[in-house]
């Protein structure tokens, strides 16, 4: 990922909505040196911010309904929750939850792009997102896993004005010159009842060490590691409520 600040129109945030939040936050801790913000803020609740460092990087929250997945979800950073909100409809896209104001922390939206991937529409005021990106425990890349590639490559260029680098096996993403993600084809692999949906990469120091301590902890391998081309490493692993979640080789500086 280019991006090293939270940039309009692109990724600012993820979270985790889980059956066991406390479960989950030991895992975090213990596999990115992720600490609990204990800067509680009025209207947060269960929703917990975690840090590396003083930097926020996620959030892990209790699920808000009995039939929603244990996964992450993307935020994408946004001028004018509204306004987007409205584009993403007449994209074809749904709204899942209105934008809503979360006191002064800013406004959000929960959305579904044509094929039913969720994502988070986020237009900051106190809190932008992520204080820092691509660097160990941060977040390092965004995912996009869809059965519809055609219809994802008209809908978010239309809704946020991303570039679109297309490759015969994979589909890149970008923002002003800079790639913050990709696309990848869901094809016969995956079992049906997956649905589209959006995938965090977090940066970390070392791909096959982190593996060995997620599987230590208690998880899982979705994706073993491996080189891509020009030798950085990526793999895919769950945590032990089952979300998925990928790793990624931070740049040797910065």
């Amino acid at each position: 990922m280019k991006q090293t600040s939270v940039t309009t129109d692109g990724p600012c945030w993820v979270e985790l909505g889980t059956s066991d939040p406390a479960a989950a936050r030991a895992f975090y801790r213990e596999l990115f040196g992720w600490r609990e913000d204990d800067g509680a803020r009025p209207g947060d609740g269960d929703y917990v911010r975690m840090l590396v460092a003083d930097a926020p990087v996620a959030a892990i929250t209790p699920r808000y309904a009995s039939r929603q997945p244990t996964a992450w979800t993307v935020s994408f950073a946004v001028a004018d929750a509204d306004a987007t909100a409205a584009m993403i409809e007449e994209a074809g896209g749904s709204i899942l939850k209105e934008p809503t104001d979360l006191l002064d922390q800013g406004r959000f939206a929960v959305a579904a792009d044509r094929s039913h991937a969720v994502f988070i529409l986020w237009q900051p005021r106190a809190f932008e997102g992520s204080g820092v990106f691509n660097e160990p425990g941060s977040l390092g890349w965004v995912e996009l896993l869809t059965r519809d590639p055609a219809g994802s490559t008209a809908f978010y260029p239309a809704v946020f004005g991303w570039s679109v680098a297309p490759s015969e096996h994979y589909t890149q993403w970008g923002l002003a010159g800079r790639d913050f993600g990709g696309m990848l084809v869901m094809g016969e692999g995956f079992p049906a009842e997956v649905p589209p949906h959006w995938l965090p990469y977090f940066a970390v120091a070392d791909v096959d060490n982190t593996v060995e301590r997620a599987v230590a902890l208690g998880g899982g391998v979705q994706l073993p590691a491996y080189s891509m081309r020009g030798g950085r490493r990526i793999a895919v692993l769950r945590d032990p409520q089952g979300a998925a979640f990928g790793i990624y080789s931070a740049p040797a500086e910065g």
